[in-house]
């Protein structure tokens, strides 16, 4: 932490950019008048580098990004390679956007080792726009089964049903959305035109282990919240799709992986915008419009980041130790309690709750005035809830859990 307690007059770049005096930046807070607060201080430590104070970050969506991406983001903020201009002012057209989009996909491609038969988009919209493009697109038969597992899951199912019949194969509703169904105890229609789950869970903390597997009937899976938390075979779906704000770039877009036969010669319904149709997007490399260039581009440096880290077998290792760090202490508290069952809880999202609500706020209030947020429950069913993606490291959960354990 630097020792000055006001922001330094530096030159980021003598010629363009000079930062000057302003008021710190608060973050942490409290509900008491005279509660310390801790403020983020940008100072020049004479060796070329700028040192800001930064929270313990546990958001679900928009959450933490890795910081070596941040400082290479801020870094060509002002100007991308020569182009003279930032990612955001520049033409999607241009010869640096087409050479961005390119090498984020051919990145992703290699991260997720995606089968030269799939097609990758980038959308805007985010993951629900996908809950109205899937059934718009793949619903050939007119039906289609879904798992419900969660508020996403279900939210999913309800938009699909304005466009065809929906069968509510499974559910987990009946113990409050805190376990998987067993997939292979499943009663799937043979004719349905595809299969729908999300993968992971964010609100309940749940994720399957075991995926649906029909003959006959594509997977669609929305994997916002696990997305690049572990490798995945690829050739299991039909469909993939995910928000990038939970674990790959800011909110505002959305990406599909789609096979190609599911693309066929345009979506199943002809009511479908041509926006919302995967072909055509397909066919206009994701370009028909306007995309959001910058959320492309960013999406590209955490492709190479994760790439770089290791890739998705040594994304899984952190994971699932940060993971266990706070599931043993939950398991073995007299305090907290864990929501999701053992066999189904998710290596991305662990909840855990008090046994009051007053206490529930009284430790979220904590752990704020210890720089520690982002990990009070979604409103729909309170409590706590971890997101431990993989721009959280293992120090921040090792704090989380030191507080847990005063």
């Amino acid at each position: 932490m630097c020792p000055h307690r006001g922001f330094c007059a530096v030159s980021l770049c003598k010629d363009a950019l000079v930062f000057i005096p302003a008021k710190p930046v608060y973050y942490g807070y409290s509900n008491q008048q005279n509660a310390p607060q801790k403020t983020a201080v940008l100072c020049d430590t004479g060796k070329g580098e700028f040192i800001m104070a930064r929270v313990y970050n546990f958001s679900a969506g928009p959450s933490m990004l890795p910081e070596k991406v941040l400082r290479q983001a801020q870094a060509e903020l002002l100007e991308y390679g020569d182009s003279g201009q930032s990612v955001m002012e520049m033409s999607h057209r241009s010869k640096w956007f087409d050479a961005i989009i390119k090498d984020t996909e051919a990145t992703l491609r290699r991260v997720m080792n995606i089968p030269d038969n799939y097609k990758v988009g980038f959308f805007q919209g985010g993951a629900t726009q996908q809950f109205a493009m899937v059934p718009l697109n793949f619903m050939t038969t007119g039906k289609a089964d879904y798992l419900v597992t969660g508020n996403f899951s279900n939210l999913a199912a309800k938009e699909a049903a304005k466009f065809g019949e929906v069968n509510i194969v499974a559910s987990s509703k009946d113990k409050n959305f805190t376990y998987i169904p067993d997939v292979n105890a499943i009663n799937y229609d043979k004719d349905a035109s595809y299969i729908h789950i999300c993968q992971n869970n964010t609100i309940f903390g749940t994720q399957f282990v075991e995926v649906p597997q029909v003959e006959g009937v594509p997977l669609v899976a929305d994997m916002s919240s696990m997305i690049l938390s572990k490798p995945v075979d690829v050739t299991k779906y039909g469909c993939i799709y995910f928000g990038v704000q939970k674990n790959v770039a800011p909110a505002g877009m959305a990406i599909a992986i789609v096979r190609d036969d599911l693309l066929g010669e345009g979506p199943a319904l002809a009511c479908c915008p041509s926006y919302m149709s995967y072909r055509t997007q397909a066919d206009k490399n994701s370009m028909m419009n306007t995309p959001n260039t910058f959320g492309i581009y960013l999406c590209g440096k955490v492709f190479r980041w994760v790439e770089n880290e290791g890739g998705l077998a040594a994304m899984e290792k952190r994971n699932r130790q940060k993971a266990k760090t706070l599931y043993d202490l939950l398991d073995r508290s007299e305090i907290f309690v864990p929501t999701a069952q053992p066999e189904s809880r998710s290596i991305s999202n662990v909840a855990f709750r008090c046994a009051t609500p007053e206490l529930d706020e009284a430790f979220i209030s904590g752990a704020r005035e210890r720089g520690i947020e982002g990990i009070k429950g979604h409103r729909l069913v309170g409590g706590m809830r971890a997101s431990i993606y993989n721009a959280v490291s293992q120090a921040s959960v090792d704090a989380l859990a030191a507080y847990m354990q005063e």
